[in-house]
């Protein structure tokens, strides 16, 4: 697949592992099950992450899109 708009990217990671950096530094991992044009995003399987370990287990969460600084393959 050829990336030529950022929301390109996002397609292609669409219902596999992504990491999710918010502003205050939390981290989280999961399947990218669907996001915005605001990058609101939703993730299944997600798991809270703190210093390269699983903090917790969540399942499904939403993330709102104003709050993500980085989202990133994790496979």
């Amino acid at each position: 697949m050829e990336i030529t708009r950022p929301l390109d990217l996002l397609n292609a990671s669409k219902d596999k592992r992504v990491m999710i950096e918010l502003k205050n530094g939390k981290r989280f991992i999961g399947k990218l099950l669907a996001f915005d044009i605001h990058i609101n995003c939703v993730l299944d399987d997600a798991d809270e992450m703190e210093n390269g370990e699983t903090k917790r287990k969540i399942g499904k969460l939403f993330l709102r899109g104003d709050t993500i600084i980085l989202i990133a393959p994790s496979e």
